[in-house]
């Protein structure tokens, strides 16, 4: 049951777009951030700018959670997941490459987008994740580590 459930998680990261990061800062106030993203398997990666909060809060604390979901739906059919995970700064450039041509497959305006030395991309490595499914019942959720 849990190499089905880690399918079904990687599937819904791959036909989702937008993902909303949770990270906390150095006083331990909670941030949420809506975030494009691309996915390989259940790691995700997204890029944004040096100059944001979540930088500086991953920087501090590389523990985040991300949930990805419906929006309009019957209560009593939501699907989604809710994942923790250890997000990382990618710096490898093979990596930096396959983040570039997930994020060109996903988001074809993204090849047209100048590139600027102020972006920095993270990988987000999962560790516990729950796939919801309430179609099997309010609140059904399975529960998966990495």
């Amino acid at each position: 049951m849990t190499d089905d459930i880690k399918q079904k998680i990687e599937e819904y990261l791959k036909n989702h777009k937008w993902l909303n990061l949770a990270t906390v800062d150095s006083e331990c106030k909670p941030m949420v951030h809506t975030m494009a993203y691309v996915s390989d398997g259940a790691t995700v990666y997204f890029g944004t700018s040096k100059q944001t909060h979540k930088v500086d809060d991953i920087m501090n604390n590389s523990n985040v959670a991300y949930t990805v979901d419906e929006d309009n739906v019957d209560v009593m059919t939501i699907t989604g997941i809710q994942m923790q995970g250890i997000a990382t700064q990618v710096t490898e450039p093979s990596e930096l490459e396959k983040f570039s041509t997930l994020m060109s497959e996903k988001y074809p305006f993204m090849r047209d987008l100048p590139k600027t030395p102020d972006s920095v991309v993270f990988r987000v490595d999962p560790v516990e994740g729950y796939y919801l499914d309430y179609s099997k019942g309010f609140t059904h959720r399975d529960k998966v580590t990495y």
